[in-house]
């Protein structure tokens, strides 16, 4: 399914759903940070997903890592929580969906990296290439966060 993401975007379609998600900022014992570039939209990403029925939010995150990127993780920490509104992403099914997502912080269990039917590279990524990347402001704003090393979570 193809998306577009709409940010701050005064003529972006009006939102008509809400969905939790999740969100891994995962570092492995060099600094890199696993990333993929997204089938859906073509930009690079931190992996996540949504939640699914009987699972909890870290059991989420630890299912999309894998299932995106072949690397199983453990969560060590929160980030934050991003549920800015003027952040859409519409859907071609017609679904609008405002930004509800969880973004926790996760070490490596395995480096090993495949892709996915939702990945169509996966890489690990010094930090210091991350501007030279495609990636939405959005995902942007989480690896920022996720580099400050800190215990504040943060919430927008």
């Amino acid at each position: 399914m193809a998306r577009v993401d709409y940010f701050h975007d005064p003529n972006a379609p009006k939102a008509n759903s809400l969905r939790p998600a999740v969100s891994a900022f995962v570092q492995n014992d060099e600094g890199r940070i696993l990333m993929i570039r997204r089938v859906d939209n073509d930009k690079y990403a931190i992996p996540g997903g949504q939640q699914e029925v009987g699972e909890t939010l870290t059991q989420t995150a630890v299912r999309e890592v894998y299932e995106e990127t072949g690397v199983n993780i453990e969560i060590i920490g929160l980030i934050g929580l991003y549920s800015n509104p003027a952040h859409v992403i519409a859907y071609d099914d017609g679904e609008v969906r405002q930004e509800f997502s969880i973004c926790f912080r996760a070490h490596p269990l395995s480096n090993n990296v495949r892709t996915s039917d939702e990945s169509k590279e996966v890489n690990w990524v010094h930090p210091y290439q991350v501007n030279e990347l495609d990636i939405h402001p959005s995902i942007k704003l989480r690896i920022t966060h996720g580099l400050a090393k800190s215990d504040y979570v943060y919430y927008t």
